[in-house]
C-alpha cells in the first residue's frame, strides 16, 4: 500500500481487487480471500479490508453468501470496465485535451499517434 497516495488505504486494495478481477486471476463465481486472510496477508487492520468489501459489494463487484465467504459477482468485469472508464472520462481524458490545447495537437494528430501506439501495443499482447 502506498501510505502517501490520495486515495484512500481501503480504496487501493479495492483497486487491486477490481484489477485481479480484470486480470482474470479471479473469475466470476470464484471465492476470493476472507476478510482476515486478506488482512494478514497485507498487513493492514481488517476493518480496512471491510470497508473495500463493502465498497466492492455496493458496486456489486463481489457478493458475501453467508457462511460461505465472499465470491466474484457475475458480471464483474464488465462493471468494473463501466467503472474505471468512467473515472478516466472523468479524471484523466480532461488532462489529456487541456495538454493537447497547451502544445497545439489536433484530434487528427491525436489519432495518427493513437493508431501508432495502438499498434505496436497489439503486437505485444
Amino acid at each position: 500500500m502506498e501510505f502517501s497516495q490520495p486515495k484512500g488505504i481501503y480504496q487501493q486494495i479495492a483497486d487491486r481487487m477490481r484489477d485481479r478481477i480484470l486480470q482474470g486471476e479471479w473469475q466470476p463465481g470464484e471465492r476470493i480471500p476472507s476478510i482476515r486472510e486478506l488482512a494478514v496477508s497485507i498487513g493492514v487492520n481488517p476493518n480496512t479490508i471491510t470497508k473495500s468489501y463493502q465498497s466492492l459489494m455496493e458496486k456489486e463487484i463481489i457478493e458475501n453468501q453467508r457462511g460461505l465467504g465472499y465470491f466474484v459477482a457475475e458480471g464483474a468485469r464488465k462493471k468494473i470496465l463501466a467503472d474505471v472508464k468512467g473515472e478516466f472520462v472523468r479524471n484523466e481524458l480532461p488532462n489529456i485535451f487541456k495538454t493537447m490545447r497547451v502544445l497545439g495537437m489536433d484530434i487528427d494528430e491525436f489519432a495518427r499517434l493513437y493508431d501508432s501506439h495502438a499498434g505496436v501495443n497489439n503486437d505485444e499482447n
